[in-house]
């Protein structure tokens, strides 16, 4: 299983809270409330963030997942897991970097 959070919203798909393993992990009796586990101060990026900024969102409050909200209504979830990937994939890309330019060693060189 790779769920690792779920977002708890209203009928109006207004985030609400969000419930994740860690909380699940807590010792929970059958019939409690999602409202008595869940994390209902949820930090959020808008969809347009740059990853930089979640991943220093992510990092600052110790968090593994964070939802990616337009307003109040809820686009996705971002996990730490996530940002490793696209830093793999990153990497991958870049074995090959690009060369330094002639160019510029030569205007070095005349200074």
């Amino acid at each position: 299983n790779k769920i690792k959070s779920i977002p708890v919203v209203d009928g109006d798909k207004n985030i609400k809270g969000i419930i994740t393993a860690t909380d699940m992990l807590k010792d929970i009796s059958e019939g409690t409330p999602l409202s008595h586990v869940m994390t209902t101060k949820v930090l959020t990026v808008p969809p347009y963030s740059d990853v930089h900024i979640a991943a220093r969102v992510m990092r600052n409050h110790d968090i593994n997942h964070l939802i990616v909200a337009d307003e109040k209504k809820i686009v996705g979830v971002l996990s730490a897991h996530d940002l490793l990937r696209l830093v793999e994939d990153h990497r991958f890309v870049m074995k090959n970097p690009p060369t330094p330019s002639k160019k510029k060693g030569n205007r070095e060189r005349q200074s």
